[in-house]
C-alpha cells in the first residue's frame, strides 16, 4: 500500500509539478510483473519478498504510448494471487531488458563501484561483466552493492547494451551520464 498507494503517487505528483505527464502504475496492473516467493541461497523464508519470472510490457508501452512516464511500483503476484514486494534494481533490470532498452541508469548515494569504498578517488569507469566473480572474490563488490551490481549484469546479459551506476545526489547526473563521453559513474558492458 506505502510503495503503490503513497510513494508512487507523490512520485507521479512531483513529476507533474515540473510539468511532465506521468501516470503511476504498480507491477500487478495489467499483469507487468509475475513473481515468485523468493527464499534465500539456504532456503531461509524472507516472508512477502518474491522473485520476477515474467515481465508483460503492455502496460508500459500503452502508457509510453500516450505520453506519458511510466513511474512503476514494484509489487507484484503470483500465480495465486499473492503479493510480493520485489527489489526495485531487480525489477527495472528486468523490464529494461524486456522493453530492449540500450541503456539501464540505476541511481544510488555513492559514485559507483569503488576500489576502496571508503575512497571516491578509486571509482571503477567500466566493468566488464565478466569480470564481477573476480571483483567480488577480491572484496570490492560486496556488501549493498551485490545485488545493484547482479542486476547490472543480468541487464546487460539479458541484452541491455550499456548498465551505469550513478550517483543520484549529483545535480542533472542523468544528463550528465548521457550527454558526456566518459559519464560519471561505473558503466557495466
Amino acid at each position: 500500500m506505502v510503495l503503490a498507494g503513497k510513494v508512487n503517487k507523490e512520485l507521479v505528483q512531483l513529476l507533474a509539478q515540473h510539468k511532465g505527464s506521468a501516470v503511476g502504475l504498480c507491477g500487478i496492473d495489467g499483469g507487468m510483473i509475475k513473481a515468485e516467493k523468493q527464499t534465500t541461497e539456504d532456503g531461509q523464508d524472507l516472508g512477502w519478498v518474491g522473485k520476477v519470472t515474467e515481465v508483460n510490457t503492455k502496460p508500459i508501452l500503452d502508457a509510453l504510448a500516450n505520453g506519458n512516464i511510466p513511474v512503476i511500483a514494484t509489487v507484484a503476484t503470483d500465480e495465486q494471487g499473492n503479493t510480493y514486494n520485489i527489489n526495485a534494481d531487480t525489477a527495472a533490470a528486468r523490464i529494461a531488458a524486456e522493453l530492449g532498452a540500450e541503456n539501464l541508469i540505476l541511481m544510488t548515494d555513492i559514485a559507483g563501484l569503488l576500489r576502496d569504498k571508503n575512497d571516491p578517488s578509486t571509482l571503477i569507469p567500466e566493468v566488464n561483466v565478466s569480470e564481477v566473480p573476480f571483483l567480488k572474490r577480491q572484496g570490492i563488490i560486496s556488501g549493498g552493492m551485490i545485488p545493484k551490481i547482479d542486476c547490472c549484469v543480468e541487464a546487460v546479459r539479458r541484452g541491455v547494451r550499456k548498465t551505469v551506476i550513478i550517483d543520484g545526489r549529483v545535480p542533472h547526473s542523468i544528463l550528465i551520464e548521457i550527454l558526456s563521453n566518459e559519464g560519471i559513474g561505473t558503466q557495466f558492458v
